[in-house]
Parts: C-alpha cells; structure tokens; sequence
C-alpha cells in the first residue's frame, strides 16, 4: 500500500518523560509532536526542506495518561506557489480501549532553498494520471 505523498503517520508511547504533574501528556510536548508530524508531512509532499510560518490552531480536547499511546496522522490540505496548510489529528488509546481523538492542529509550513528562502513546490507529481 502506498501513502499519498503528504500523508504521513507516527506512533509516539507517552512516558512519564511527556507528562505534566498530572501524569498526562505535557501540552508543549504535544504542541512538539505535531509540528514534528506536520514537519515530515509538508516535507514529503514538497519533497525539499520546509520551515514552519506558523500554528493556525491547536485543540488539546482530552488529557492522554502516561502508558497511552498516541498515534498522529498528517495530511496536507492545501497547497500554494510555496506554502501548505498541515491538518494533524491525534488519537489515544490503550490496549483494549478504543482509540479517542485528543488533539488536533492546523500549521502553515514553507518550501526553502538552502538559505532559508522560499522556494517555489513543483507539484507536477501531485496528480499523476495513471492508465488503466
């Protein structure tokens, strides 16, 4: 099976490491996770190094215990000359429980050249026909 290209998946175990005072997951380790997802997804689909121009929003929508695992999936939504939005969505879960979206983010993320310039995405392969 083949992923789209900006489509990218990571599996992440919360240990106490991650955890606030609470014993779940610290918000700023989350906010990490997901630009680290969001990261890998722009750079797929750009196929060249991307920086982050910045967080649309974050949404922290419940707290995930230490022992949880937390599965982040990214997909680009939106395409420019050299930006792209980054939608990230996170589900925990347990063994034995099912899975429960926690967190959620939109990024902006930039395609740059070696000096950190904007470059323009070739996005020719985006929508490759195929013949059947």
């Amino acid at each position: 099976m083949t992923t789209p290209h900006g489509t990218v998946e990571l599996r992440e175990l919360v240990l106490p490491v991650h955890a606030n005072h609470r014993g779940t997951l610290f918000a700023g380790q989350g906010l990490a996770l997901l630009a680290k997802v969001a990261f890998l997804s722009a750079r797929s689909l750009a196929q060249r190094e991307v920086v982050m121009a910045g967080v649309t929003g974050v949404d922290f929508l419940a707290p995930v215990p230490v022992g949880q695992q937390l599965s982040l999936r990214a997909w680009v939504t939106r395409v420019g000359r050299s930006a792209m939005t980054v939608c990230v969505s996170g589900l925990a879960d347990a063994p034995g429980m099912p899975p429960e979206e926690v967190i959620k983010g939109m990024f902006e993320m930039v395609a740059v050249d070696t000096t950190g310039r904007p470059v323009p995405i070739d996005s020719s392969y985006l929508h490759k026909e195929t013949n059947p």
